[in-house]
């Protein structure tokens, strides 16, 4: 009777530890988010494009091409490093526009994507980009600028990058996430990758598990965001922090690991071992 007891307090006792090291989290990004975001983009830097030397703030349509080729790039199942270093193979084989793409052939590209290290979808991404450009060339001239124009909101914008073949809702999201404040329609909620690091620093308590949540979580960061910082770099850096640390579950080792909950649950548990 006694061992119960005092197994029901324990357990008490670590509920309200963990409880306590999460509210502790939330309180301290709530009263200090300009420490934190400025933190994060230190640590971890802002856009893929700007890492990439593409300059999307100008909205001139060939940077936002070279964006989004590599967007179709980095929304495959492959690594962050290979997509980068894949992208760079076309900058430096000046495969950039969509006429070049077309140009270059299936065979060329084939070589391109091989030599960024991209061979494991090198034949069905070199098949992938043909099949896209025929479309951006017929449907809007190649002009990227010209869909975002036509599009009647951020959905139907969604919608027709989603026409092209194999480009789904992860690859929607890249593309569009870093042309926020750029194309007035680009507004996607927030990725899985940034729902989990916002969680996990505390930033919200929203799920994500509904559009409205979603929406709310989305309105919860731009509120964090203390100026002139720009939320298309903060967004970015959320998502390596959830693809590389969150989603592994590597909080020991995180380079945000002083505002984030789960470390706190963690240390948490070590100290009642």
């Amino acid at each position: 009777m006694r061992i119960a007891v005092l197994n029901d307090i324990m357990a008490s006792t670590k509920r309200g530890f963990m409880s306590n090291a999460r509210e502790s989290t939330r309180r301290l990004a709530r009263r200090h988010p300009e420490e934190l975001v400025k933190r994060l983009l230190q640590t971890l830097g802002g856009k893929f494009s700007t890492a990439l030397g593409i300059d999307l703030a100008s909205g001139d349509p060939g940077e936002i091409f070279k964006w989004f080729l590599a967007s179709i790039l980095f929304g495959a199942r492959i690594g962050e490093k290979i997509a980068a270093n894949t992208y760079r193979e076309f900058a430096r084989k000046g495969v950039v526009t969509p006429q070049s793409v077309l140009h270059t052939g299936w065979d060329g590209l084939v070589e391109i994507l091989d030599s960024g290290g991209y061979v494991r979808y090198d034949f069905k991404t070199a098949t992938q980009l043909l099949e896209i450009m025929g479309t951006l060339q017929e449907r809007y001239a190649g002009d990227l600028n010209l869909l975002h124009q036509e599009a009647i909101d951020e959905r139907d914008l969604e919608s027709r990058l989603m026409e092209f073949r194999g480009i789904g809702p992860v690859t929607t999201n890249i593309f569009l996430r870093e042309l926020r404040g750029v194309w007035e329609k680009a507004d996607p909620l927030p990725s899985d990758l940034v729902i989990l690091a916002a969680r996990n620093l505390g930033l919200t308590l929203h799920a994500g598990q509904t559009i409205e949540e979603r929406a709310q979580l989305l309105f919860d960061l731009r509120k964090a965001l203390p100026e002139p910082l720009v939320f298309a770099d903060f967004e970015s850096a959320l998502v390596r922090l959830g693809k590389e640390w969150c989603r592994k579950e590597k909080h020991t080792h995180c380079p945000m690991r002083q505002w984030c909950e789960r470390h706190q649950a963690d240390q948490g548990k070590e100290g009642k071992r």
